[in-house]
């Protein structure tokens, strides 16, 4: 997907276009067997359907399904595709000790115009020979999603990345929600919102539901996308998911918003905004 030999664009700009960080190009990503990568695909696929399941339940399953496996190679395989059983408040990844929690402060808000609230959060992406992460940033009121990120590392920057052209197209939101994965506590992500003039709140315990609007996104996307789809490579991951990701901001009606699409509801509500301003 990346050619360091390229004549005319530089890593960073090939990286740029391929919406994945120069840090997942730089760095290896340890491999995982092909067996064990059909197996964090069953897994994945059992969660969607079973959110509450924690690592000895969801050993269990596999093992009624033929799996041999014990319940520490399960816990470990779900840490690394980033499931957390709902009851033990869900998250990407375990907050960092020396990172800023910031309150949490949506309770009782009443969230209904665009660019009020914004969201994110991220998934496992399985493909033939390996897996990728995403995230996405999403508008709350609206549920259109406003940028994405492919990475194979869970590091910060490709969040970051995405957080700046949601940014740079659409404006600051007046509150950025997360949950409190490192990625997210991180001080160059909520540095960037602070210096956009964005309030920082994270989701406490037992706020898992908060999350629920992107839990439903990534589960149509697999769903529709990435379970039809073996992608062989990153770039044929990165056209897919852009591909249904238009297809769910433009296309895709939501009962929710009055039959509207996202970029419908969007562009209707933030327009007495513009006006206003």
């Amino acid at each position: 997907m990346i050619d360091p030999d390229h004549g005319r664009l530089s890593i960073a700009r090939q990286c740029e276009l391929a919406s994945i960080s120069r840090a997942s190009f730089y760095r290896e990503p340890k491999g995982e067997s092909m067996e064990t990568l059909a197996l964090m695909r069953v897994i994945d696929e059992t969660f969607l359907d079973c959110p509450f399941y924690g690592s000895r339940q969801m050993t269990r399953h596999l093992r009624r399904l033929g799996h041999d496996v014990g319940s520490k190679r399960v816990r470990r395989l779900m840490q690394k595709i980033g499931l957390c059983a709902i009851y033990r408040a869900p998250r990407t990844s375990e907050p960092h000790p020396g990172h800023k929690i910031y309150p949490y402060l949506l309770r009782k808000l009443a969230i209904d115009r665009p660019n009020q609230v914004w969201c994110a959060d991220i998934t496992y992406i399985p493909m033939r020979r390996g897996f990728l992460y995403l995230v996405a940033i999403m508008d709350w009121a609206t549920r259109k999603v406003l940028a994405w990120r492919l990475s194979n590392t869970m590091e910060a920057d490709f969040c970051v990345d995405a957080l700046k052209d949601a940014l740079a197209e659409f404006g600051p939101p007046e509150i950025f929600n997360t949950d409190q994965g490192i990625q997210f506590t991180s001080l160059a992500f909520t540095q960037t919102l602070i210096e956009a003039g964005v309030r920082v709140s994270m989701d406490g315990r037992g706020r898992w539901m908060d999350n629920v609007f992107i839990e439903r996104l990534w589960r149509s996307l697999k769903y529709e996308c990435v379970f039809l789809n073996a992608f062989e490579t990153g770039g044929e991951a990165r056209a897919g998911i852009g591909r249904w990701i238009d297809f769910y901001n433009r296309r895709r009606p939501h009962s929710s918003l009055g039959g509207r699409t996202p970029d419908e509801a969007y562009a209707i509500n933030a327009e007495p905004e513009r006006l206003a301003a």
